[in-house]
């Protein structure tokens, strides 16, 4: 098992615990057709705090559940502030993109 699985657990509930808090967390999953999406971030059927929700979360876990290779590269803090850029969250958004970039620097911290 990788070393940096538990901490990386822990972070995917801080960025699922963030979503909830924000009211970005849907209870209904979006249809089969819009999850299948080929795109990066499935920025063409998603927003991105679904792909976060629907795709992003459920795949980190499967990976540390399954022990299985960790992605070499991460850049989803990025895709967030691109995102949220154009949002008026009024800072409320802050938390996760720390929690996004926490994330992405455990995935390229040396093994």
């Amino acid at each position: 098992m990788d070393g940096r699985f538990p901490e990386i657990a822990e972070q995917l509930l801080l960025i699922e615990r963030e979503l909830r808090l924000l009211g970005l967390w849907d209870e209904v999953s979006p249809s089969a057709e819009a999850l299948s999406s080929q795109e990066p971030f499935s920025v063409d059927t998603l927003d991105f705090e679904q792909w976060l929700q629907w795709i992003f979360l459920p795949r980190m876990k499967l990976i540390l559940e399954q022990d299985l290779p960790l992605p070499n590269a991460s850049g989803i803090q990025e895709m967030a502030e691109m995102v949220f850029a154009s949002r008026d969250m009024q800072g409320r958004d802050r938390q996760l993109q720390v929690l996004l970039k926490e994330f992405d620097q455990l995935i390229v911290a040396t093994r």
